[in-house]
């Protein structure tokens, strides 16, 4: 099975949306912003799996944010 790449734009603005919802200082909002930043597949696969682990509320909005 491939891995879907993920778009460092993306985490970016996905980072910016869980900022509002759940603060900047928030652990999974500064790994989405490290892995956006560098780009580095352990960061990125690190940040993933903090969002993984998010209320199912928190994921939802934050992705409805960057959907626009």
């Amino acid at each position: 099975m491939e891995e879907t790449a993920i778009d460092r734009e993306a985490l970016g603005r996905l980072a910016k949306a869980l900022s509002f919802i759940c603060g900047a200082d928030h652990p999974t909002t500064v790994a989405l912003g490290q892995a956006a930043e560098n780009g580095s597949e352990r960061d990125i696969k690190a940040a993933r799996a903090l969002f993984l682990k998010l209320k199912p509320g928190d994921r939802k909005a934050a992705l409805a944010m960057i959907n626009d």
